[in-house]
């Protein structure tokens, strides 16, 4: 299979790298044509436009900052919709808006083309492994003809139901992850000033009922003193904010989400709106005059499990083939 790939930043270059290692005839794209140098080295074709690419490849990939930049990507006069044809597939890897992706998904498949919501969840550094994990939405045939592909981008691969879901589901995990960073911030900085060490803390947590996956990456760049984990808060605020739309769309009268979104608010006023995520930390420190900092801990997170095929997960009392 031929996979176009447009969009080689902090996630998509690291799941367009893992195509390119295991072998795929893979063509790139980016507004920043530097940022596809590696993969041209390393064998990849560059993509002269969207349009272009859906015209020569099998499928094509985003992996972009918005809603609004996919559907350029996919829109405009040069865009893949206008290179689509039968027996194409479009996957969309960014974390988008439920009605954006379907409504894209629409106009792909009037056009005898299939379409699939398939955004990734677990971290940049698993990104970089093949090792992170991928909601799918789309037809169940559509899914098996993707699967092999995606077997090689993640670890453990869900199909959640029909296009839209995989996107609905993601924006809820990325609402959950900053509700668990904003809570890890409160009590790292309350440990401090109640004269606990530190590193102390962070093992006690990651060893009882409150660790989560959010502690045992993002704690420690926060104790380093990196606070780099390749995720901006304008990210976070588009992915809150999506969060926040989905509850209203619904009718539900959400309490802490509004909170979040005025904090981290605040942190890109005050740091700046593409600053690291992490750095909201910074609010608490400032507000105290502690120093939520640790030796012993990394500048960066390093995904130390081995690259292994991926496979498919299913929900529980959903077995294997029942779909």
């Amino acid at each position: 299979m031929k996979i176009g790939f447009i969009g080689l930043g902090n996630v998509g270059g690291k799941l367009a790298g893992s195509l390119l290692r295991n072998g795929f005839d893979l063509t790139v794209r980016d507004l920043d044509r530097a940022a596809a140098t590696r993969f041209l080295e390393a064998g990849a074709a560059w993509g002269e436009s969207p349009r272009a690419m859906a015209q020569e490849c099998d499928m094509v990939i985003t992996c972009l900052p918005s809603p609004a930049a996919s559907a350029k990507v996919l829109e405009a006069d040069d865009g893949i919709l206008a290179g689509l044809g039968e027996g194409k597939i479009w996957s969309e890897m960014s974390t988008t808006d439920t009605a954006e992706i379907t409504r894209l998904a629409a106009k792909v498949e009037a056009l005898g083309a299939a379409a699939i919501d398939c955004p990734v969840s677990g971290g940049v550094h698993r990104a970089a492994t093949g090792n992170i994990s991928i909601f799918a939405g789309c037809d169940r045939a559509v899914f098996e003809r993707v699967l092999p592909v995606l077997k090689v981008l993640g670890r453990r691969i869900l199909h959640t139901g029909p296009v839209g879901t995989a996107s609905t589901l993601k924006v809820m995990t990325n609402y959950l992850a900053t509700a668990n960073l904003l809570t890890l911030c409160e009590a790292l900085v309350t440990m401090k000033a109640a004269g606990m060490d530190l590193a102390t803390t962070y093992e006690a947590i990651k060893i009882s009922s409150g660790t989560s996956f959010v502690h045992e990456t993002e704690s420690q760049l926060i104790l380093s003193g990196s606070r780099d984990v390749d995720f901006s808060m304008d990210l976070v605020m588009k992915d809150i904010g999506l969060f926040q739309t989905i509850a209203e769309r619904n009718g539900i009268p959400l309490e802490i989400s509004p909170l979040m979104i005025d904090i981290f608010r605040d942190g890109q006023r005050r740091y700046g709106e593409r600053a690291n995520s992490d750095d909201i930390i910074r609010r608490l420190e400032e507000a105290t005059g502690l120093s939520i900092l640790a030796p012993g801990f990394p500048q960066e997170l390093v995904d130390d499990e081995p690259e292994e095929p991926g496979y498919e997960v299913f929900p529980p009392g959903r077995a294997a083939g029942a779909e």
